[in-house]
């Protein structure tokens, strides 16, 4: 058993695959086999590939929330280099030109991210200003992590851990006690609540809900307590200390075991609600995001069980690209049943849709294959 704390990560790969495989297609395959055969697992499992109407939690409300998770918890081993050439064993120590570089390769990245998120909500179908989307998921990623870098790069771990406090407890204050005209303080509803207030009266452009959207401005800053939360992970992991790799392993179970109790807790005055991205719902998801790690960290980077999680990589490899080809940018189905259409007709009627929504993954995973084998990645 190998102690991989520093260098690339192949867990965090294989997570960020894992998420994004049910975004790509994975939740089409599920529905159409609890459809085909209706037992209570394939039943549950496609429930819980739908997100929650309103307060409440479902796995596809996690999705997300982990994706970002991946991406904090990736920030300390990025910047580790930069900081072994500088000398410094904090990046609040990095030389302030080194900063300056840093910053501008993150604006960077972000403004992609942002302008990739107005693509994907067909900003370059040019149906107009008011039918643009400008909120999107791709945007809330570049922002959170944005700032969640910045936060690492100019603060101590005690004062990170002060912002993440402050931005969740701030959240929940706000959200409680400041009032919504016409509505009041502590309305948690889609109109009523102050995050769609702001996004009504700040967002361009169409909601995604008409009242609020959930990647609205001010639901965005829970989400950097969200990187936050990945990014102490990474930082705890890698950190040289007296503990052996076992004992911070345990120590990390312990802390997502806090945060789901927290999260339920918290739940009573602030419901678990990833349209909001509330304070209980950061804190509950964060739990269930460390456990998911440290399970695929264990396997993958200690055991060195990598064979079997390879189409995982695959899709974690090159996650932001597939996520962008599978939200329209390519017609994977066509292409699917151009293929495989013959062969699924074949089949029973009722099992052809999870014939041909499999075949989809198939597709995919060949074109992702293809990109692997000539190392090209998308890189933001």
């Amino acid at each position: 058993m190998s102690n991989p704390t520093s260098g690339r990560l192949i867990s965090l790969d294989a997570l960020r695959g894992f998420v994004m495989f049910w975004i790509m297609s994975g939740e089409h395959i599920v529905h159409a086999l609890a459809k085909a055969a209706p037992i209570p697992i394939f039943v549950w499992m496609s429930s819980q590939l739908h997100h929650a109407e309103w307060n409440g939690i479902t796995f596809y409300d996690m999705i997300f929330p982990v994706f970002l998770f991946v991406a904090g918890v990736s920030m300390p081993y990025s910047f580790e280099k930069k900081m072994q050439l500088a000398g410094v064993k904090s990046p609040k120590d990095l030389p302030s030109s080194e900063k300056r570089k840093i910053y501008l390769s993150m604006l960077r990245r972000t403004c992609i991210l942002l302008v990739l998120g107005f693509v994907v909500n067909g900003l370059l179908r040019f149906d107009g200003f008011d039918q643009t989307r400008f909120a999107s998921v791709l945007g809330r990623i570049g922002l959170a992590w944005f700032f969640a870098g910045i936060i690492f790069l100019n603060f101590d771990l005690k004062k990170q851990l002060i912002w993440f406090f402050g931005i969740l407890i701030g959240y929940y204050a706000a959200m409680k006690w400041i009032p919504v005209p016409d509505f009041g303080a502590g309305v948690l509803t889609k109109e009523g609540s102050l995050e769609g207030y702001i996004d009504r009266l700040l967002l361009p452009g169409r909601l995604h809900s008409t009242v609020y959207d959930p990647e609205g401005i001010f639901s965005t800053l829970p989400a950097i307590a969200t990187a936050l939360l990945g990014v102490f992970t990474g930082t705890f992991l890698k950190a040289k200390c007296p503990f052996s790799i076992n004992v911070k392993l345990l120590l990390m179970t312990l802390a997502a075991v806090v945060l789901i109790v927290t999260g339920l807790i918290w739940d009573i005055s602030f419901p678990i609600n990833k349209h909001l991205w509330t304070s209980s719902f950061v804190c509950f998801v964060g739990g269930f995001s460390i456990l998911f790690f440290v399970f695929f960290y264990v396997i993958i980077d200690l055991f060195g069980f990598q064979k079997w999680v390879f189409p995982l990589i695959l899709i974690g490899s090159n996650s932001i690209l597939i996520y962008i080809a599978a939200e329209g940018l390519v017609d994977f189905k066509h292409t699917a049943d151009y293929i495989f259409g013959g062969l699924i007709n074949f089949t029973p009627i009722i099992w052809q849709p999870f014939f041909a929504a499999l075949s989809v993954t198939v597709v995919q995973l060949i074109l992702l294959y293809f990109l692997y084998k000539r190392k090209w990645f998308l890189k933001i």
